[in-house]
């Protein structure tokens, strides 16, 4: 049986939904969040794997062919997703946290040492105000924003949680494993370790979920729900071995592997599901399933260039779609271009949310724009990837898009592509759009003066 948080917090988030209409429209939402998966992994993407389940979902929705993850990298883009801004406003999360709560570059390395590495309560407007919305919250799976007790799921507005604070466990011993071969128990529930050796990680998420679902005291909730699959160690369900993956293997994968461990996402998903269906709630939940940056190899990223961690479109374009059955259209293929901080805003005012004592967001409705079939618009979209003294910096203008990469001081890589003629980024026009390059740069410079992170 699931623990619970306290029944006095439970029975504030009741009185608060008291106060709301009964006969509110506002939908139950599912945010269903892939690790490390490709835009050309899934087959309505047209991926090899079958994944009927997720197609289906995308089938009864809108799918988006121009969507984009706010990082190549994982720790961020969850940042921008519970903040609903660009992760670089909070300081130190524009690299995935290292195993064991190590930080991977100067900002964060100095958070680190002053034990305040990760998401700050403050900053998490996404489930603070859907609680103050009357909305119960979950986080069941992946969280990656702080190993910290002030950064954990319970503080920044989440009733009930589950999963590991790391970047990826062994899928069977559910223990990180760092450089040097040392393991560390990490599946949490509700702030107490928990162990169910032998069962296959992505499953484990999904048992719990449904038990949450099973378990939710009322309507309306909001499951926020990372899996840790596809991201390695390359294990699928059948790849069970008396000791965990060490930590030299952790990178090395088949594509058979990776193959069956997308299989077995699809049917959790599809589990998932068929629990929406048989508590008679699947036609009233909004359901959104994306990924948090690019694959690495052996996943796909379609005809897009580079892999995780890279600022070309492999390492941060991804699957996106949403279903609302009776209010978003069914089949529906977007080319609007949308990120993930977007989800924010969109899910915030569907759930009737106040926003004036919160930040302005980042991000636009996308909802609203899908819902009412607006035409398409042009954005301008900042990225920055730091790690060590790698620094990646990308905008992406209209079809322009500029991408740098620096080491330190020096200059790696330059380049300009026209996504609209050129998807994959292949032609690089850097020297031949001079002015193009010095108004994008410039518009670079500008955007990380208004993004400096406020912490000391």
């Amino acid at each position: 049986m699931i623990r619970w948080c306290s029944f006095l917090t439970l029975l504030a988030a009741g009185a608060t939904a008291a106060l709301l209409p009964t006969s509110s429209p506002r939908p139950n939402i599912l945010f269903i969040l892939a690790d490390d998966l490709g835009w050309g992994d899934l087959s309505c993407y047209g991926g090899s794997i079958s994944t009927p389940h997720l197609d289906r979902l995308a089938a009864e929705g809108v799918r988006f062919t121009q969507f984009y993850a706010n990082s190549a990298e994982c720790t961020p883009t969850r940042a921008a997703l519970l903040t609903g801004r660009y992760p670089q406003r909070v300081g130190g999360l524009e690299c995935a946290i290292g195993l064991a709560n190590v930080g991977r570059y100067d900002d964060a390395i100095r958070l680190r040492e002053q034990n305040e590495l990760g998401l700050p309560a403050s900053f998490a407007t996404l489930p603070r105000a859907l609680v103050a919305a009357g909305y119960i919250t979950a986080s069941i799976g992946k969280w990656h924003l702080g190993y910290e007790p002030a950064f954990w799921p319970d503080r920044l507005g989440f009733h009930h949680w589950f999963g590991i604070l790391g970047g990826g466990v062994d899928y069977f011993h559910h223990v990180e494993i760092d450089e040097n071969n040392v393991r560390l128990c990490a599946i949490y529930r509700n702030g107490q370790l928990v162990r169910r050796p032998g069962v296959y990680m992505t499953d484990w998420i999904t048992e719990e979920a449904i038990e949450w679902l099973s378990l939710a005291p009322r309507e309306p909730w909001f499951l926020y729900l990372p899996y840790t699959a596809p991201h390695t160690p390359f294990q699928g369900p059948d790849d069970s071995s008396p000791e965990p993956v060490p930590h030299a293997e952790v990178n090395r994968g088949t594509p058979e592997r990776y193959a069956a461990m997308l299989r077995r996402l699809d049917e959790c998903v599809g589990r998932i599901f068929e629990a929406l269906e048989r508590g008679g709630v699947a036609n009233r939940t909004l359901v959104v399933f994306t990924s948090d940056n690019g694959a690495i190899r052996p996943g796909s990223n379609g005809p897009h260039s580079g892999w995780k961690g890279s600022l070309m479109d492999g390492g941060i374009r991804v699957p996106c779609f949403v279903r609302w059955p009776g209010v978003l259209p069914a089949g529906l293929v977007s080319d609007q271009v949308g990120i993930t901080m977007d989800w924010s805003l969109s899910l915030l005012r569907v759930a009737g949310a106040d926003l004036s004592r919160e930040p302005p967001l980042d991000g636009m409705d996308l909802l609203a724009h899908v819902r009412e079939r607006r035409p398409n618009v042009a954005r301008r979209l900042f990225w920055r990837v730091r790690r060590g003294d790698i620094t990646w910096r990308a905008v992406r203008d209209g079809d322009l898009k500029l991408v740098t990469r620096a080491r330190g001081m020096q200059t790696e890589f330059e380049g300009l592509f026209d996504l609209g003629a050129d998807p994959g980024e292949r032609d690089n026009l850097f020297l031949r759009r001079p002015d193009d390059v010095r108004r994008l740069s410039n518009a670079i410079a500008a955007w990380e003066n208004e993004v400096r992170a406020p912490r000391p």
